[in-house]
């Protein structure tokens, strides 16, 4: 669980950063999910863009995310998804 600091401070380094996946109108799906488990393992922090079409509540689709790749939810702000997940191999994120 992160801490209110932590947070804060993974929102700053995330500022900066593109999104890497788009959730369209297929919504999320075991494949996806897949897919952000391998990347975020290797980048730590990603944002996520919930497309117009997609018929889901972004906040709902964070929360699962999250719970579906064992990352930690850092927020959901409009249509995009902070997640932060430590990394075994490739750790560069030092929290406070």
């Amino acid at each position: 669980m992160l801490t209110g600091k932590q947070k804060r401070h993974l929102r700053a380094l995330a500022h900066s950063l593109q999104p890497i996946f788009q959730i369209g109108k297929g919504g999320m799906n075991d494949h996806l999910v897949r897919h952000i488990d391998e990347a975020i393992e290797s980048r730590e922090l990603m944002k996520i863009s919930v497309l117009n079409n997609c018929g889901e509540d972004a906040k709902e689709l964070g929360e699962e995310l999250a719970k579906a790749s064992g990352s930690e939810l850092v927020q959901v702000i409009g249509r995009t998804i902070i997640l932060y997940k430590e990394s075994k191999d490739y750790k560069t994120i030092v929290l406070p």
